[in-house]
């Protein structure tokens, strides 16, 4: 088929398609028409759905997805402004948690979730890596202190700036301030030559966080794991994470060892008017 068909008894010709192409490659011509591919539709289409999703008709079927297959919406289901207010900031950033593993359904479920996330042209490249074994976890985590060690001997004026000598004495203490003993890691990691990487990877790796939080388990960005991916080649080889790839996220996750009874304050927003 062409890149997308209109059923022609379905459609009401209300041009909601029309206006709400991203990409502007559909266009109503005559007013009995329904609506058509403009030219060069077929190479600036971005294939986000929206045409599909958009129309109340059902009336719109495209090359890549077809309304039949695409779940309605349940009104029932949204949340409301206080119930996301307070979801929002009951979340916790969890560095302490139980031995007990969480069952791999349930990572690759968040990871799921995660492939929503808006990406820039929807381009949908956010690729994932999953370290479920807690061994493999604190051997990442020593393998940033071999990192941080190496920098120390070959760049002193850039570890002193970074206070690595300190994490590393942590480390050493036997307090694992890299990994927290987490039993569980997962890193996001997209090719560096796509348009927004980092955005497109931020953006999943915070949808995984907020729905590790519903699903009852802790999370804590591995900021220190994460800028050692980049630097460290071992540890980006461990990982199987492709030469060509920039990782963009690392989350630490688990069950958490303590429950939070408290919201607390945070400083007020700084809003400029322009």
């Amino acid at each position: 088929m062409s890149l997308f068909k209109v059923n022609p008894e379905k459609c009401k010709r209300d041009d909601i398609c029309v206006f709400e192409c991203p990409a502007l490659v559909i266009e109503r011509i005559g007013t009995d028409a329904v609506p058509t591919p403009t030219a060069g539709a077929d190479e600036s289409c971005i294939g986000c759905g929206h045409c599909v999703a958009v129309c109340p008709h059902g009336a719109f079927e495209h090359r890549e997805l077809h309304p039949d297959h695409c779940p309605p919406i349940e009104k029932e289901q949204h949340v409301g402004p206080e119930q996301l207010e307070y979801f929002l900031r009951a979340r916790r950033s969890i560095r302490t948690y139980k031995e007990k593993p969480v069952e791999r359904e349930k990572l690759v479920k968040l990871i799921d979730i995660a492939r929503f996330a808006p990406t820039g042209s929807n381009k949908q490249t956010p690729e994932w890596s999953v370290v479920y074994s807690p061994g493999k976890v604190q051997t990442l985590s020593d393998m940033v202190i071999e990192w941080m060690q190496s920098v120390i001997v070959k760049k002193p004026d850039m570890a002193a700036e970074l206070e690595l000598q300190e994490l590393v004495d942590i480390h050493k203490s036997g307090n694992d301030i890299i990994c927290r003993k987490a039993p569980h890691a997962i890193i996001v990691h997209a090719p560096k030559q796509t348009g927004t990487p980092t955005e497109d990877g931020i953006i999943a790796m915070t949808y995984l966080e907020l729905a590790a939080f519903s699903f009852g388990l802790g999370a804590c960005w591995a900021g220190y794991l994460n800028f050692a991916i980049n630097k460290w080649p071992p540890l980006k080889q461990a990982l199987a994470i492709p030469e060509d790839h920039a990782s963009i996220g690392a989350l630490l996750i688990g069950r958490p060892k303590f429950k939070y009874h408290r919201l607390p304050l945070r400083n007020d927003p700084k809003i400029a008017w322009v």
